[in-house]
């Protein structure tokens, strides 16, 4: 298929310029700038005037439950409100059951996802107690990172051994993505809290819990390893504004810094005041803070603090999600409205539109070392989307694409909608039209 999209904005490296896109196949084989429509001949024209074309999401941070959770959610359903939000990419997380921390389960969700995903994808690997020997096995053209749980219990994955924790930052040479909690911290206050208000306290001690305390010990713990032994690391959904002065500006030149930090929807979005109508839909781990720390994430998006924005998309149950900061299960579905949300901050005026781009495509191409994906460049996959502005929609259970059927986000209104999604020069999403049989392909790194 030969494919023109014509009059759009073209937002990428850094611009917005109106321009023409020419797909040939899962390639883009023009980017153009003039004013002139290309010429030629073409299976399919879409006409962007108004729009907004950038290229696709790449979400380096999903749990989506497959293989061993699939009651929750799974890697076609998850993969296809991906789509829905013009997400092209996800880098999947390791506690599933099995657990990632083997190349025989690295192995079985690369088969899963090449007969299942709509999108191309590409899964972490697993740090445990004992088994750093295996990162050596690691294909690193194959493997974005290692997920390493410091300090949280999140999949009974949870790495507390000095020891193991050096011997990971001494030979790891993937990125390392690290969930910083620490445990100890969190114990001591549920164990406080529980001998006051009883065995299930609500949700609303939940950021007494998952403490910005204990954020801050587990993440400057990591911060120091890796700067001691010169591994890189990219810290997991930063919640807090004291754990921002952990990081390096990046401006966009040079070499990235050595420890880099992503920050997730929930934190931009919420705040503790929100627990009072949200409840336990906003539970999380990292727990959402004060306003305070939202806003210091939000400026952080803009300075160059945070590298990278990711969903931390964990779908449950809605009955999983009952009870209170001890019972009811943490994560929420964002897959599907990471990118409008975002471009609501951009109305806000909390970003701008090209730095929104930097954070959700470009960085987490160059963090990873993503091959040919990221950027609209001639040459590079045809992974990108087509958003238009002004078209005001409310988020209702009928549009929700994800496997579990609800989002913290129900009525909230949107003024951005995801028309286009392609996806290797697929059309995936053809305004409101999915296209069921398209399939991804993984991701190849450092190549």
């Amino acid at each position: 298929m030969r494919t023109l999209i014509s009059n759009a904005t073209i937002v990428n490296e850094g611009v917005s310029v109106t321009g023409h896109i020419v797909i040939d196949g899962d390639t883009l084989s023009q980017v153009s700038f003039d004013s002139d429509t290309p010429h030629g001949s073409y299976d399919r024209r879409i006409d962007a005037m108004g729009c907004v074309v950038m290229p696709g999401v790449i979400d380096t941070h999903v749990h989506f439950r497959e293989p061993g959770l699939t009651q929750k959610a799974d890697i076609a359903s998850e993969s296809r409100a991906a789509a829905f939000g013009g997400v092209t990419t996800f880098f999947d997380m390791p506690n599933t059951v099995p657990q990632t921390v083997t190349l025989e389960a690295l192995d079985e969700k690369n088969h899963l996802a090449a007969v299942k995903s709509h999108v191309n994808y590409a899964f972490f690997f697993g740090a445990t107690n004992d088994n750093t020997a295996l990162l050596d096995r690691l294909d690193p053209h194959l493997v974005p990172g290692i997920k390493l749980f410091m300090g949280s219990s999140t999949g009974n994955m949870l790495v507390d051994s000095d020891e193991a924790l050096r011997r990971l930052f001494a030979q790891a040479t993937l990125p390392i993505m690290a969930h910083c909690e620490d445990t100890a911290l969190i114990n001591g206050a549920m164990a406080d809290i529980m001998s006051r208000y009883g065995d299930d306290p609500s949700v609303t001690f939940h950021p007494q819990v998952r403490s910005a305390e204990a954020c801050y010990a587990s993440t400057s713990h990591a911060v120091a390893l890796a700067r001691e032994y010169g591994a890189r690391l990219h810290v997991a959904h930063v919640s807090t504004q004291r754990e921002l002065e952990l990081f390096e500006p990046y401006d966009g030149n040079g070499a990235l810094p050595l420890v880099t930090a992503e920050a997730v929807i929930a934190h931009l979005l919420f705040t503790d005041a929100d627990y009072a109508t949200l409840g336990t839909r906003i539970k999380c781990n990292p727990a959402v803070k004060t306003a305070a720390d939202r806003d210091a994430l939000r400026h952080a998006l803009s300075d160059g603090t945070v590298l990278t924005v990711a969903t931390d998309h964990a779908p449950h149950r809605i009955s999983d999600k009952e009870g209170g900061c001890r019972r009811a299960a943490s994560g929420m579905p964002m897959v599907q409205f990471s990118l409008p949300a975002m471009l609501g901050l951009v109305d806000e005026g909390i970003l701008s539109l090209p730095r929104l781009v930097q954070l959700m495509c470009h960085n987490p191409a160059i963090l990873f070392g993503v091959s040919k994906r990221g950027f609209l460049r001639q040459g590079y996959k045809a992974d990108l989307v087509v958003v238009r502005p002004h078209v005001a929609w409310t988020v209702t259970p009928s549009v929700i694409q994800s496997k579990c059927g609800w989002s913290p986000l129900e009525g909230r209104c949107f003024d951005w909608r995801v028309e286009h999604t392609f996806c290797n020069g697929h059309h995936v999403l053809d305004d409101g039209r999915f296209d069921d049989t398209s399939r991804g392909e993984q991701v190849l790194f450092r190549c």
